[in-house]
């Protein structure tokens, strides 16, 4: 039996409105970390989201081995919306939403314009337990990704460089869902590569 099994019909109930909101009593989100989607050009991109819509860019990523690059902008509430730029990304055709693997596992590139994932933001504190939690409700969980600026942009230990934890499944429906949990204050430092243009060129900073 796939994931999709993993919740049976006695799991299914009404949200209890009493005395307020409903309150998620297993895992403490607190809210979107990050909304991860794809786009053709990056530049283009920041262009329109920071230059048109005023969204702060507030940590650029150069991926590894020429795979591509991983921008992300404020949204507010300490939120953002993340983009992906893929060197190698497909054109954008139905049906091809799904990354192939989990991040540390396998490729995670997707097409233009998909949402390549969603990531639920955590407390640090909680990001230990609350991996194992998903193992314990047998959820396949990617190893632990702790994001930094190193060639390869994760380390296998946490460490001061690193800027978000990071834990990867799947829902039913092979959706990419992710818990992170920023580790440090974003600052004007971690804005260091000039955006790449649909042909891989870079734009000057």
């Amino acid at each position: 039996m796939g994931q999709a099994g993993v919740l049976s019909r006695s799991h299914i109930s009404k949200s209890d409105f009493r005395g307020g909101r409903p309150t998620n009593n297993e895992f403490q989100l607190r809210g979107v970390n990050h909304l991860a989607l794809v786009c053709r050009d990056m530049a283009k991109t920041v262009e329109f989201y920071q230059g048109i819509l005023g969204m702060p860019l507030v940590k650029t990523i150069e991926l590894p081995g020429g795979m591509g690059q991983h921008f992300f902008f404020d949204i507010g509430n300490g939120d953002c919306l993340a983009f992906f730029w893929f060197a190698d990304a497909p054109e954008p055709i139905e049906g091809v939403v799904t990354a192939a693997g989990l991040p540390g596992e396998g490729d995670i590139t997707t097409a233009w314009g998909s949402m390549n994932h969603l990531a639920f933001d955590i407390a640090p504190e909680d990001f230990d337990d609350y991996r194992q939690k998903l193992i314990d409700k047998g959820l396949h969980v990617s190893p632990v990704m702790n994001h930094d600026d190193s060639e390869y942009t994760v380390a296998k230990e946490l460490h001061p460089g690193v800027f978000v934890r990071s834990v990867y499944f799947r829902d039913p429906d092979g959706i990419l869902l992710e818990l992170a949990a920023w580790t440090r204050e974003l600052g004007s430092g971690d804005i260091a590569h000039p955006p790449a243009r649909a042909d891989g060129s870079r734009s000057p900073s």
